[in-house]
């Protein structure tokens, strides 16, 4: 039975045994597959942060916008996300204008028994 060792780029040894057409075969395949390996104790790229875009921080970006300067119900800011294609049942968005309130980036206010939220 055909055998055939190899010596990967990255120093991994792989002895192969098999019919000499599935050793030609495997051979092809990792001759095919290797990559220059690293150097050793070289650091493996970094993922660059992906940020994605949360209801959170659309509410964020709409405090710095100044939308926030007069008062808006809980209506009017799931309009204006709305109105930047960012769909949200209100409650979903209850908490987290209830979260900058008690983080005090928002005040809110009770206007008719109604609650407003403003800067």
């Amino acid at each position: 039975m055909p055998t055939a060792s190899i010596t990967l780029l990255s120093g991994a040894k792989v002895v192969i045994e098999g019919s000499q057409a599935e050793v030609a075969n495997l051979i092809a395949t990792f001759q095919g597959n290797q990559t220059p390996s690293k150097r050793k104790g070289a650091r493996a790229p970094t993922r660059t942060a992906v940020t994605r875009e949360g209801p959170m921080q659309l509410l964020l970006d709409l405090i710095d916008s100044d939308f926030f300067k007069t008062p808006q119900e809980l209506s009017a800011i799931r309009m204006a996300l709305e109105a930047q294609g960012h769909f949200y049942p209100t409650t979903t968005l209850s908490p987290l204008v209830l979260r900058l309130v008690r983080s005090k980036q928002l005040r809110r206010i009770k206007v008719q028994k109604r609650w407003t939220y403003v800067r």
